[in-house]
Protein backbone atom coordinates (compact mmCIF):
# COMPACT_ATOMS: atom_id res chain seq x y z
CA UNK A 1 0.00 0.00 0.00
CA UNK A 2 1.40 3.36 -0.96
CA UNK A 3 2.01 5.17 1.44
CA UNK A 4 1.77 9.00 -0.10
CA UNK A 5 -0.46 12.21 0.83
CA UNK A 6 -3.44 11.05 -0.61
CA UNK A 7 -3.18 7.63 1.98
CA UNK A 8 -2.53 10.04 4.56
CA UNK A 9 -5.67 12.28 3.78
CA UNK A 10 -7.89 9.27 3.83
CA UNK A 11 -6.73 7.94 7.00
CA UNK A 12 -7.27 11.46 8.34
CA UNK A 13 -10.68 12.26 6.86
CA UNK A 14 -11.86 8.77 7.66
CA UNK A 15 -10.90 9.14 11.31
CA UNK A 16 -12.34 12.55 11.79
CA UNK A 17 -15.45 12.11 10.17
CA UNK A 18 -16.06 8.59 12.56
CA UNK A 19 -15.33 10.71 15.35
CA UNK A 20 -17.33 13.90 14.57
CA UNK A 21 -20.35 11.91 13.59
CA UNK A 22 -20.17 9.11 16.43
CA UNK A 23 -21.93 10.13 19.87
CA UNK A 24 -21.83 7.50 22.27
CA UNK A 25 -18.14 6.86 23.07
CA UNK A 26 -15.68 4.02 22.13
CA UNK A 27 -18.27 1.04 22.12
CA UNK A 28 -19.80 3.18 19.32
CA UNK A 29 -16.77 3.71 16.95
CA UNK A 30 -15.34 0.35 17.57
CA UNK A 31 -17.73 -1.29 15.08
CA UNK A 32 -17.86 1.85 12.42
CA UNK A 33 -13.85 2.04 12.58
CA UNK A 34 -14.01 -2.15 11.46
CA UNK A 35 -16.53 -1.38 8.98
CA UNK A 36 -14.49 1.63 7.32
CA UNK A 37 -11.06 -0.46 7.62
CA UNK A 38 -11.80 -3.89 6.84
CA UNK A 39 -15.08 -3.40 4.53
CA UNK A 40 -15.37 -0.11 2.69
CA UNK A 41 -11.24 0.95 2.64
CA UNK A 42 -9.48 -3.06 2.77
CA UNK A 43 -6.67 -1.98 4.99
CA UNK A 44 -7.20 -4.65 7.43
CA UNK A 45 -8.64 -8.05 7.81
CA UNK A 46 -11.32 -8.88 10.40
CA UNK A 47 -9.31 -10.93 12.20
CA UNK A 48 -6.43 -8.13 12.59
CA UNK A 49 -8.85 -5.88 13.21
CA UNK A 50 -10.20 -7.51 16.22
CA UNK A 51 -6.71 -8.31 17.91
CA UNK A 52 -6.19 -4.65 17.34
CA UNK A 53 -9.28 -3.51 18.99
CA UNK A 54 -8.83 -5.99 22.14
CA UNK A 55 -5.26 -4.37 22.51
CA UNK A 56 -6.88 -0.96 22.31
CA UNK A 57 -9.43 -2.50 25.25
CA UNK A 58 -7.38 -3.45 27.19
CA UNK A 59 -4.77 -0.55 27.42
CA UNK A 60 -5.58 2.36 29.16
CA UNK A 61 -7.10 5.27 28.26
CA UNK A 62 -10.05 6.62 25.80
CA UNK A 63 -10.98 3.31 23.53
CA UNK A 64 -11.48 5.09 20.32
CA UNK A 65 -8.06 7.22 20.65
CA UNK A 66 -6.35 3.86 21.72
CA UNK A 67 -8.68 2.16 18.13
CA UNK A 68 -7.21 5.00 16.18
CA UNK A 69 -3.61 4.82 17.25
CA UNK A 70 -3.02 1.65 16.87
CA UNK A 71 -5.05 0.99 13.23
CA UNK A 72 -3.09 3.99 12.88
CA UNK A 73 0.52 2.74 13.85
CA UNK A 74 -0.71 -0.50 12.28
CA UNK A 75 -1.11 1.16 8.87
CA UNK A 76 1.85 3.59 8.51
CA UNK A 77 3.81 3.95 11.85
CA UNK A 78 4.15 6.47 14.01
CA UNK A 79 2.86 9.25 11.17
CA UNK A 80 0.12 6.93 10.73
CA UNK A 81 -1.05 7.05 14.76
CA UNK A 82 -0.50 11.06 14.58
CA UNK A 83 -2.69 11.14 11.83
CA UNK A 84 -5.51 8.56 12.94
CA UNK A 85 -5.24 10.47 16.44
CA UNK A 86 -5.36 13.96 15.33
CA UNK A 87 -8.16 13.07 13.36
CA UNK A 88 -9.81 11.43 16.30
CA UNK A 89 -8.98 14.11 18.81
CA UNK A 90 -10.13 17.03 16.88
CA UNK A 91 -14.01 16.99 16.23
CA UNK A 92 -14.83 16.44 20.40
CA UNK A 93 -11.99 18.95 20.99
CA UNK A 94 -14.05 21.54 19.09
CA UNK A 95 -17.33 20.22 19.90
CA UNK A 96 -16.41 20.26 23.39
CA UNK A 97 -14.84 23.50 23.59
CA UNK A 98 -18.07 25.13 21.93
CA UNK A 99 -20.25 23.67 24.48
CA UNK A 100 -18.34 24.50 27.65
CA UNK A 101 -19.40 28.73 26.35
CA UNK A 102 -22.45 27.74 26.73
CA UNK A 103 -22.39 25.01 29.65
CA UNK A 104 -25.49 26.33 31.88
CA UNK A 105 -27.34 27.06 28.39
CA UNK A 106 -27.46 23.53 27.64
CA UNK A 107 -27.64 22.06 30.58
CA UNK A 108 -31.08 23.84 31.27
CA UNK A 109 -32.71 23.10 28.08
CA UNK A 110 -35.50 20.89 27.42
CA UNK A 111 -34.75 20.09 24.34
CA UNK A 112 -31.19 19.24 24.58
CA UNK A 113 -32.14 17.50 27.51
CA UNK A 114 -34.65 15.18 25.69
CA UNK A 115 -32.10 14.77 22.50
CA UNK A 116 -29.53 13.27 24.56
CA UNK A 117 -32.15 10.79 26.25
CA UNK A 118 -32.63 9.76 23.01
CA UNK A 119 -29.15 9.35 21.75
CA UNK A 120 -28.73 7.48 24.94
CA UNK A 121 -31.31 4.82 23.63
CA UNK A 122 -29.39 4.94 20.16
CA UNK A 123 -26.22 4.12 21.62
CA UNK A 124 -27.29 1.59 23.78
CA UNK A 125 -28.44 -0.17 20.71
CA UNK A 126 -25.09 0.12 18.90
CA UNK A 127 -23.13 -1.35 22.14
CA UNK A 128 -25.82 -4.29 21.99
CA UNK A 129 -24.34 -4.90 17.81
CA UNK A 130 -20.72 -3.98 19.28
CA UNK A 131 -21.20 -7.10 21.79
CA UNK A 132 -23.23 -9.24 19.24
CA UNK A 133 -20.76 -8.80 16.18
CA UNK A 134 -17.79 -9.31 18.40
CA UNK A 135 -19.64 -12.51 20.44
CA UNK A 136 -20.21 -13.78 16.33
CA UNK A 137 -16.62 -13.00 15.85
CA UNK A 138 -15.40 -15.00 18.30
CA UNK A 139 -18.23 -17.78 17.64
CA UNK A 140 -17.34 -18.62 14.31
CA UNK A 141 -14.01 -18.93 15.06
CA UNK A 142 -15.16 -22.56 16.94
CA UNK A 143 -12.44 -22.28 19.21
CA UNK A 144 -13.45 -23.47 22.28
CA UNK A 145 -10.81 -22.11 24.73
CA UNK A 146 -11.83 -18.27 23.41
CA UNK A 147 -15.54 -19.32 23.68
CA UNK A 148 -15.25 -20.46 27.09
CA UNK A 149 -13.25 -17.56 28.19
CA UNK A 150 -15.59 -15.30 26.58
CA UNK A 151 -18.54 -17.24 28.39
CA UNK A 152 -16.80 -16.51 31.64
CA UNK A 153 -16.01 -13.30 31.26
CA UNK A 154 -19.00 -12.44 31.03
CA UNK A 155 -20.59 -14.31 34.10
CA UNK A 156 -17.72 -12.98 36.09
CA UNK A 157 -18.78 -9.69 35.35
CA UNK A 158 -22.63 -9.63 35.22
CA UNK A 159 -23.30 -12.15 37.80
CA UNK A 160 -20.34 -11.92 40.42
CA UNK A 161 -19.37 -7.96 39.47
CA UNK A 162 -15.52 -8.93 39.14
CA UNK A 163 -14.02 -5.56 38.20
CA UNK A 164 -13.95 -5.57 33.92
CA UNK A 165 -10.38 -4.53 35.05
CA UNK A 166 -9.20 -8.33 36.41
CA UNK A 167 -11.19 -9.88 33.53
CA UNK A 168 -9.28 -8.19 31.32
CA UNK A 169 -5.58 -9.01 33.02
CA UNK A 170 -7.48 -12.61 33.27
CA UNK A 171 -8.23 -12.97 29.59
CA UNK A 172 -4.31 -11.61 28.77
CA UNK A 173 -3.04 -14.20 31.09
CA UNK A 174 -4.81 -17.00 29.44
CA UNK A 175 -4.36 -15.41 26.03
CA UNK A 176 -0.94 -14.92 26.83
CA UNK A 177 -0.62 -19.23 27.93
CA UNK A 178 -2.55 -20.50 25.33
CA UNK A 179 0.06 -18.25 23.09
CA UNK A 180 3.27 -19.95 24.25
CA UNK A 181 1.50 -23.57 24.93
CA UNK A 182 0.75 -23.81 20.91
CA UNK A 183 4.34 -22.10 19.88
CA UNK A 184 5.77 -25.23 21.95
CA UNK A 185 3.47 -27.43 20.32
CA UNK A 186 4.00 -25.87 17.14
CA UNK A 187 7.78 -26.25 17.09
CA UNK A 188 7.42 -29.86 18.94
CA UNK A 189 8.19 -29.36 22.18
CA UNK A 190 7.02 -30.78 25.31
CA UNK A 191 4.90 -28.79 27.51
CA UNK A 192 4.53 -28.89 30.95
Amino acid sequence: MKKDFKFFWTLFVSTFTLSAFTFGGGYVIVPLMRKKFVETLKWIEEDEMMDLISIAQSAPGPIAVNSSIIIGYRLAGVPGALVTVFGTVLPPMVVLSVISQFYTAFRDNVIVSLVLKGMGIGVAAVIVDVVYTMAKGVAVTKNKLQIIVMILSLIAALFFDVNVVWVVLACGLIGAINVIVQDKKAKGGKVA
